[in-house]
């Protein structure tokens, strides 16, 4: 794949419209901190042009293996369930999950046990591990709504169909710059705990199976990144910062391998 993509000098990534993740701008370019992480690898890589589908969140690794485009790029959490389809990328960044509420957030939704304690609906996105920190946090199902999009989930909250919503913090920082008059906050982030066990959300790319020789120079490219600066560079101006880089002992396998 990797020598087709030089020869062609392009490669197709598949995002999920996500802000900061991925998604497309108002003047039409596909950005976001996966996009352009992606973009300064392939240009070291001998690949310097970048194209992107949008598809929803819960069909990319589908969308993937089927061959509508060479890689995932949409901030998606390594997850052992999501092993099994793919191939992740070395963790490129961790993050917090985080509620966003009604201003003032009357109910004092803080974390997975307080929104079950005061029962409120949530909204989760379709495909994302918030809904499974959720269920395994012992929500009943009958207390989660899904939506397709982060804009969607501000509407649920906005007009009163979820009282909160959960994703990560960065997301939603993101989303209440866009929408200012919205009436909402984000909560303070926080790791879940399922099972005794802090969850951490991090993220990679996501390959099919066989791309090994591609895996593997990316997976150098993007390593080099996180050491020299040049990452943290590129993703700043989307709400990332130096603690968003993956601790050494976060690996893959491990990830892969856990749950």
């Amino acid at each position: 794949m990797l020598s087709q993509a030089q020869k062609a000098g392009s490669i197709k990534i598949g995002i999920a419209g996500e802000v900061p993740y991925g998604y497309t701008d108002s003047s039409g370019r596909v950005t976001g901190e996966a996009p352009e992480v992606a973009r300064a690898i392939f240009q070291k890589l001998g690949v310097p042009n970048v194209e992107a589908k949008q598809t929803s969140f819960d069909a990319l690794i589908q969308g993937l293996n089927a061959g509508q485009y060479d890689m995932v790029a949409a901030g998606m959490d390594i997850t052992a369930k999501r092993c099994k389809s793919a191939t992740f990328s070395v963790p490129d960044y961790t993050a917090l999950v985080a509620f966003l509420v009604p201003k003032g957030n009357p109910q004092q939704i803080t974390d997975f046990a307080s929104a079950k304690a005061k029962g409120v609906k949530l909204a989760v996105e379709s495909g994302a591990i918030e809904s499974d920190y959720a269920t395994g946090s012992g929500i009943p199902a009958g207390q989660l709504q899904s939506f397709e999009s982060p804009d969607e989930l501000l509407s649920a909250v906005t007009t009163g169909r979820a009282y909160a919503a959960v994703l990560t913090d960065i997301s939603f920082k993101n989303l209440v710059k866009q929408n200012p008059n919205a009436a909402v906050e984000v909560t303070p982030g926080f790791k879940p705990v399922i099972n005794g066990k802090a969850q951490g959300e991090t993220g990679g790319f996501v390959f099919r199976n066989n791309e090994t020789d591609l895996i593997g120079k990316f997976n150098d490219q993007l390593t080099r990144m996180h050491g020299n600066g040049e990452w943290l560079k590129i993703v700043e101006p989307f709400g990332f910062a130096a603690g968003n880089i993956p601790a050494a002992d976060v690996t893959t396998a491990s990830l892969c391998a856990a749950g």
